[in-house]
């Protein structure tokens, strides 16, 4: 039976870039860097082989292009469903540099796309986390029938030198800051709480880099 399989990056590891581009009469945000790292051991102890990510990303791709919207989260789950709740953007195309899978993201107008937009256009740095399944070998950790199900996006991977927890943790410490996310659930098409979201967000982003400096 195949596991899930997690791996995570931080913004620097994953060489992340974010884009904004003018589409129309708006401007949409999208991230674009590594997705996967191929022929390394991770921070999980797992290898996985150049050949098992070009598998994985042509099929993630023939998805795109037959039409199939690839939908990633804010976090993840612990197992492979794409809640619609959650929903925060959509892969709009993957590719192989060398040994590693790199990709682009395109952040929606959901509740948890605001989010990650606010924080983004505020300096936050967030990783990415691809989810999907496949094979372990025990003895030296390689990966295979590998498939990529979706690349989320994390405050806090769990890789060397990941994100730190203050952006969470200054969540739910805050004043009425366990209220935030359960606001972005009820914001969608109410202008009105997504411009109180986005400005309790700010808020929480200064105050963590206010008190970092003490």
């Amino acid at each position: 039976m195949a596991l899930y399989l997690k791996e995570h990056l931080t913004f620097d590891r994953a060489g992340m870039v974010v884009e904004s581009v003018s589409e129309g009469d708006k401007k949409n945000l999208y991230m674009k860097g590594i997705f996967i790292q191929g022929g390394v051991k991770n921070a999980n102890e797992r290898v996985y082989p150049v050949s098992e990510i070009e598998s994985a990303v042509e099929t993630l791709n023939q998805q795109i292009s037959e039409g199939y919207s690839v939908l990633g989260e804010v976090d993840h789950p612990d197992d492979l469903k794409i809640n619609l709740d959650r929903v925060s953007h959509m892969i709009t195309s993957m590719w192989m540099d060398g040994a590693n899978g790199f990709g682009k993201l395109k952040i929606l107008p959901t509740p948890m796309g605001e989010l990650v937009k606010t924080m983004l256009e505020s300096g936050v740095k967030l990783g990415v986390s691809s989810r999907g399944s496949g094979n372990v070998n025990d003895m030296d950790g390689k990966v295979s029938d590998f498939e990529i199900v979706t690349v989320d996006i994390v405050a806090q991977p769990s890789a060397p030198n990941a994100y730190p927890k203050a952006i969470y943790e200054g969540m739910m410490n805050m004043k009425h800051g366990h209220k935030l996310l359960d606001l972005a659930k009820d914001a969608q098409g109410d202008k009105k709480v997504q411009r109180y979201l986005k400005d309790e967000v700010v808020r929480l982003i200064k105050d963590l880099k206010i008190n970092k400096g003490d």
